[in-house]
């Protein structure tokens, strides 16, 4: 795909093959970032994973301590008390039936399903259309759950789900250009904290392969594995 000429320009302002340490790496992404709306900084992981294995398969969630600076919708597929406890917590969509039939409708107006266990059943039947999209609830992340509501206030209050794709690459969101770059920082490491903690046991040879840094116009920066905090000098 064509880029555009501000990424053109942003590319010739720094060595695309130097592995920055971290902290000097998310600085480089808020100075690259030239678009007119509030860009997204986004962290790209390569793992020493192979996802074709279950055991290797690398999912879960992750609470990040600065939010992410975008307003979260969820949805919440649940009845009675649990309903009304998710509408309490600020859900966006609370429903059962009602809802599933409007997600078969191809309403997507949300970024987090969330479900009581008595409503999988129901949710299931939406798996073609919940699965490609990273929607479908799932009991790793949190997203199955009989406490919706602290389900919906964790989500909306930062916490972001993460799972390696079909190359071993794991994508996640850590905010926003307009954050202080020690915000961005801080959810940087905790992410990294839980790649490592999430790794499995199965998993030989290098784990962290690879690890990159961007807004959403903005170029990759590469991001040194050996120099992953603040007082880490190059080697």
């Amino acid at each position: 795909m064509a880029k555009g000429k501000k990424y053109s320009d942003a590319i010739k302002r720094f060595d695309r093959e130097h592995q920055h340490a971290a902290d000097e790496g998310i600085e480089l992404v808020k100075r690259l970032a030239t678009a007119k709306f509030d860009e997204t900084v986004e962290l790209v992981v390569r793992l020493g994973v192979d996802p074709r294995k279950a055991d290797q398969m690398v999912r879960g969630t992750v609470a990040l301590p600065s939010g992410t600076g975008t307003n979260v919708r969820v949805a919440v597929f649940a009845t009675g008390a649990a309903a009304e406890a998710a509408r309490e917590a600020g859900a966006d969509h609370v429903g059962s039936d009602d809802l599933a039939a409007q997600v078969e409708g191809g309403m997507y107006d949300f970024d987090v399903a969330i479900a009581t266990p008595d409503m999988m059943p129901v949710v299931g039947r939406l798996g073609r259309a919940l699965g490609p999209r990273g929607l479908m609830p799932n009991p790793k992340t949190g997203t199955v759950t009989t406490d919706v509501a602290k389900a919906v206030a964790e989500f909306k209050g930062g916490k972001v789900e993460y799972r390696t794709d079909r190359y071993g690459n794991v994508h996640v969101p850590i905010g926003k250009v307009s954050f202080e770059a020690p915000a961005i920082y801080a959810n940087f490491a905790a992410v990294l904290d839980e790649l490592q903690r999430a790794k499995p046991a199965s998993a030989k040879g290098r784990y962290l392969k690879r690890i990159s840094v961007s807004s959403t116009m903005g170029p990759g920066i590469n991001i040194d594995a050996n120099r992953l905090r603040p007082d880490e000098p190059a080697a």
